[in-house]
C-alpha cells in the first residue's frame, strides 16, 4: 500500500495567552496521496495558515502529528528537503535581482543552480530576471516565490495563496503550471487559495476548515454533484409556475424558474408542462460552483454554533 505524502493526525494548536489560550486548530486529520492537487480552504482566521506552518515545521503542534512521506516530522525534519513551499509570498533580498535571489537560495539549500533559467521561464519572469526585486510588483514576487519553491525539484509543493497579486493572464498561467506540476511531473500539490474558481479548476480534492476544524473533505466532483434542482426556461412563465407548483416548489429567477425536481423527475415535469400548453425552451440540472458550495457549508456551520 502506498503511503500518503501528507498525513495530519488529530492535529491541534493552542496559542497560550489569557486564561485558557486560543485554540487555533483542533483535531485536524487529512491525508493527501501522491500526485494529488489538494485544496485547503477556509474563511479568514479559520486555521489555514497555522496548519500550513505546522505542516512545514515552522511551529510545533500542541497535539497530534504531521507525517510527510510516511515519516513523523518531529522525528525526521530532514524530510522537509523533499518539500518546496510558498508562504507569505516568500522572503527575498530587495536589492538583488530575481535571478541572484534564486542563486543565493540554490547555494543555501544545495539546489541545482542549472534549473534557475528554466524556472524563471516557467513562471514568466525571464524578461525581469535581472531586475532588482524591490521593483517587482506583488504578482512578480509571487511568481518568484513559486520558482523558489520549485528550485530543489521537490516531490511535495505547498502553495499558500499563489495567485495573490496576479492579473487574469497570470492567474491562468499559474493554473496551468499547478496542473502541470501534478499531471506532467508527478508532484503532489497542497494549495490554499481564496480564489475558489481557480481551486475548482485545479484541485482533485479539498478540505474545508472552519474555526480550526475540518468540516468537510471531498472530491471536487462530489462537492459539486449535489442535485440543486432543474433550471427551466419556458413560456408563458406564470402558467409554467402554476403547473409546477401543483407538484414541486418553484422560484422565479429572471426569465427562468428554479424547480425543486430531480433529474429522474424531469420526464414527468415535461409531460405536465406540455399537457398544459407550456412551450419549453430549455430544461437542465442546476449546478452550484465551488464558491456557492463553500459559502453554504461555512454559513451552515456558523449557524449551528
Amino acid at each position: 500500500m502506498t503511503l500518503p505524502v501528507v498525513e495530519l493526525v488529530d492535529l491541534g494548536k493552542v496559542y497560550r495567552g489569557g486564561k485558557n489560550g486560543v485554540q487555533a486548530v483542533k483535531g485536524v486529520s487529512i491525508s493527501v496521496g501522491a500526485g494529488e492537487v489538494y485544496g485547503f480552504l477556509g474563511p479568514n482566521g479559520a486555521g489555514k495558515s497555522t496548519t500550513i506552518r505546522m505542516l512545514l515545521g515552522l511551529i510545533a503542534p500542541t497535539a497530534g502529528e504531521v507525517h510527510l512521506f510516511g515519516e513523523p516530522l518531529r522525528n525526521n525534519p530532514a524530510v522537509l528537503r523533499r518539500v518546496g513551499s510558498l508562504v507569505d509570498g516568500g522572503a527575498f533580498y530587495p536589492f538583488l535581482s530575481g535571478r541572484t535571489n534564486l542563486q543565493v537560495l540554490a547555494k543555501t539549500h544545495g539546489a541545482g543552480a542549472d534549473r534557475i533559467d528554466a524556472l524563471l521561464a516557467q513562471v514568466g519572469l525571464s524578461d525581469a530576471a535581472n531586475r532588482k526585486v524591490k521593483g517587482y510588483s506583488t504578482g512578480m514576487r509571487q511568481r518568484l516565490g513559486v520558482a523558489a519553491a520549485l528550485l530543489g525539484d521537490p516531490e511535495l509543493v505547498i502553495l499558500d495563496e499563489p495567485v495573490n497579486g496576479l492579473d487574469a493572464a497570470g492567474i491562468q498561467e499559474m493554473r496551468l503550471l499547478i496542473r502541470s506540476l501534478s499531471a506532467d511531473h508527478g508532484k503532489t500539490v497542497f494549495l490554499s487559495s481564496h480564489l475558489l474558481h481557480e481551486v475548482q479548476q485545479v484541485c482533485d480534492r479539498v478540505a474545508i476548515i472552519s474555526r480550526g476544524e475540518v468540516i468537510r473533505e471531498a472530491t471536487i466532483r462530489d462537492l459539486l454533484s449535489a442535485d440543486e434542482g432543474l433550471r427551466l426556461h419556458a413560456s408563458p412563465l406564470e402558467l409554467a409556475r402554476s403547473v409546477i407548483e401543483e407538484r414541486w416548489a418553484a422560484t422565479a429567477e429572471g426569465d427562468s424558474l428554479l424547480v425543486s425536481a430531480t433529474q429522474e423527475e424531469a420526464p414527468e415535469l415535461v409531460r405536465r408542462l406540455v399537457g398544459a400548453g407550456v412551450d419549453i425552451f430549455a430544461l437542465a440540472p442546476e449546478r452550484r460552483n465551488l464558491e456557492e458550495v463553500f459559502l453554504s457549508i461555512t454559513q451552515e456551520e456558523m449557524a449551528d454554533v
